[in-house]
């Protein structure tokens, strides 16, 4: 946000104006926007638990809440897996691999290196499981589809810039359009190239044969986190199903303030509304299942033999920065608040799931970036630092992969 901060600066010098007419500027828009309010359709409160997506509304689920539809998919799931995907290994028992990336701007970086290092140890596996937010999301269906998809994703995250993600444009008017500072129709852009039909065929091929894509949105109007079953979604193959998955997708990388929301259109007894969601890191950085299904409960009861999961977390930010003084302004206020949020937030997640894996039996592993390591804001998108980060990734995975075992504070040698 500082190219924001920059460009408020120049508008300034540009038009010859006073610090003091800039100030009383700024703080009518900000008095304006305040009042007012965008136009939208929103579903009646009254109504908000029965809105489903029009032509599919078996898709989704909120966080919490265990979901039938979503159930009896993953039960599906068990029937139609490929045998050689998920080997009975030599202990007797299977160990279903699933993979949780979180969000993290343009430190997702670090997460595409770390997955292609992985690939080049050999011992990365097939998930049965994937799940994103924010830029996990956007990760997500490369990482599902495997290591075909990993030169996509280096190229992904190493030659992203500011300029393919968000405009800026005059910070007069960010103010005047009153939900966000900058624009995502790059992004958009850059979604739409990425997910194509022949791409969405991929996914919903790997969905038919026993493997879940999952991704996370947060509902403004609800309240909730939103779990989308993404695979499902691919095997409806219509241009509708397309669009879907790709506004979830910028939905989940919608970074609320600075990023516009998205809507989506549902259907309530037959009438048209719109939803408004924004970056599921709102209500989770990371997550698995997030109360949806249990696929422990299912595994023991459907799987070919006894089974387990392998929990595989990858941290596309750190937990323990560097302490720097907060910029007294509204932008830094906000945005710090955010960053502080997120950590704490990142904490409650990983003991979230490392009390499931407790719970289960199950391996919990998880990987952070080095706090050490100096990182950019993870809304500037520079090619260089992501470079950087990417390589940082890829080392660690090369490595071992070394996972730490338990969540933060639990051991002080698990504590990156």
């Amino acid at each position: 946000m500082d190219a924001i901060t920059a460009r408020c600066r120049a508008v300034a010098a540009h038009w010859g104006v006073s610090a003091l007419v800039y100030g009383w500027a700024m703080l009518a828009c900000l008095l304006l926007g305040g009042c007012a309010t965008l136009p939208r359709n929103p579903v009646p409160a009254d109504q908000i638990a029965w809105a489903t997506v029009p032509g599919m509304p078996d898709v989704r689920g909120w966080a919490g809440r265990p979901n039938r539809d979503m159930e009896l998919d993953f039960e599906q799931s068990m029937r139609d897996e490929r045998p050689e995907d998920f080997p009975v290994a030599g202990d007797g028992r299977i160990h279903y691999p699933h993979l949780a990336l979180s969000g993290g701007g343009a430190n997702g970086a670090f997460g595409a290196g770390f997955l292609n290092g992985w690939t080049a140890t050999g011992t990365r596996p097939t998930f049965k499981i994937v799940t994103g937010v924010s830029t996990g999301a956007l990760m997500a269906p490369y990482a599902f589809l495997g290591a075909d998809y990993d030169a996509a994703l280096k190229r992904f995250y190493t030659t992203t810039s500011d300029a393919d993600v968000f405009t800026a444009g005059n910070p007069l008017m960010a103010l005047l359009r009153r939900e966000s500072l900058a624009q995502t129709a790059p992004l958009e852009a850059l979604i739409e190239r990425a997910i194509d039909a022949p791409l969405l065929a991929k996914i919903a091929a790997e969905h038919r044969a026993g493997r879940r894509l999952y991704i996370g949105t947060a509902d403004l109007d609800a309240r909730h986190f939103v779990v989308w079953n993404m695979g499902l979604i691919a095997t409806r193959e219509t241009p509708e199903a397309l669009a879907l998955f790709r506004r979830v997708m910028l939905a989940s990388s919608s970074i609320p303030i600075a990023f516009p929301p998205v809507l989506i259109e549902v259907d309530v007894h037959g009438k048209r509304y719109d939803e408004m969601h924004v970056d599921g890191f709102v209500a989770a950085n990371i997550f698995l299942h997030a109360g949806i299904i249990d696929p422990q409960r299912i595994y023991t009861r459907l799987a070919r033999a006894p089974a387990t999961y392998d929990t595989f977390m990858i941290h596309n930010g750190q937990l323990n920065a560097a302490s720097t003084p907060a910029e007294r302004s509204l932008r830094g206020i906000a945005f710090r608040s955010i960053d502080v949020a997120g950590r704490a937030g990142m904490i409650g997640d990983l003991f979230r799931e490392y009390a499931y894996a407790r719970r289960d039996n199950a391996r919990f592993a998880w990987v952070t970036i080095d706090s050490t390591l100096a990182l950019p804001e993870a809304t500037t998108f520079d090619p260089a630092r992501m470079k950087m980060l990417y390589d940082v990734g890829y080392q660690r995975a090369r490595a071992g992969p070394v996972w730490l075992s338990r969540p933060p504070g639990m051991t002080p040698a698990d504590t990156p």
